[in-house]
């Protein structure tokens, strides 16, 4: 009587499929010395905004009013997300040199002076730049700032960091103000500083 036996695999088939199985097992894990190229650099995320990452303010609603010639002031709210107050201790753009300024009275009427120390901005809080208050301006424009320009301006921190952000130019009519004398600028008429702006900037 015959006996049976099982039906031999060949050698070939029972080696390739020992190859799969150490391929499958090297592609799902790492070494130390080697990670897979996902984890090791995974991608950044677009939600971080530049300012974010950087750690200093974010900058909503800027704009700048609109001049034909003289000065003029940009405006905005800082936004100080981080831990530390952050102090702006200078600013600057293509169109004229800049100063940080505050509002103060002098000799019965409100005018406009540089703002000694600079402008601080308290952790975990917001500061408003408006027209009638603390505001960056613009000295003798070297050009017009028509309504609708994209003006870069570039903050510098007291840390030494700086960050830019760009104002749109709108126009703006408001109650005339004096430049304080003393700060190296000749006062020029024209520069807005109601309390409010007529219409909304942001519109």
């Amino acid at each position: 009587m015959p006996i049976l036996t099982a039906p031999h695999r060949p050698r070939r088939t029972t080696a390739l499929l020992t190859a799969v199985l150490a391929a499958t097992v090297a592609a799902g894990c790492g070494s130390p010395d080697n990670p897979p190229t996902a984890a090791a650099n995974p991608p950044s995320s677009p939600s971080v905004s530049a300012s974010a990452a950087a750690g200093v303010l974010t900058v909503r609603d800027p704009w700048v009013k609109a001049a034909d010639e003289g000065m003029t002031a940009a405006f905005g709210t800082l936004v100080n997300d981080g831990e530390a107050d952050v102090t702006i201790t200078g600013a600057a753009t293509d169109v004229s040199p800049m100063e940080l300024h505050e509002m103060t009275m002098k000799d019965g009427k409100m005018v406009m002076q540089a703002k000694q120390g600079g402008i601080v901005v308290r952790a975990k809080s917001s500061h408003v730049l408006e027209p009638g208050g603390e505001h960056l301006m613009l000295m003798n424009l070297r050009q017009p700032v028509k309504a609708g320009d994209e003006l870069s301006v570039t903050l510098t921190f007291a840390d030494g960091r700086t960050q830019s952000f760009t104002a749109v130019a709108k126009p703006f009519t408001g109650a005339q103000e004096s430049y304080a004398p003393g700060h190296g600028a000749t006062p020029t008429a024209g520069m807005s500083g109601a309390p409010r702006p007529a219409t909304s900037p942001a519109s």
